[in-house]
């Protein structure tokens, strides 16, 4: 199986290298590895849905009242 790092990961994927250390501290990721303190990744892994929440910050015109 071919691996690619957490960098090469990074640029696939459009996300930063910290967040995809942590999808592979949670076991978010499919097929991972660690050699040493390096995490490598399937290549033909897939990105893992992110399950955070998003909030659009609408202000309205009742001026916070």
């Amino acid at each position: 199986m071919d691996y690619i790092s957490v960098k090469a990961a990074s640029n696939k994927w459009g996300i930063s290298e910290r967040r995809i250390q942590k999808l592979c501290e949670e076991n978010r990721i499919e097929g991972i590895e660690k050699f040493g303190r390096a995490w490598m990744i399937p290549k033909d892994a897939e990105k893992p849905i992110d399950g955070r929440l998003k909030f659009k910050n609408k202000q309205e015109d009742n001026h916070g009242i």
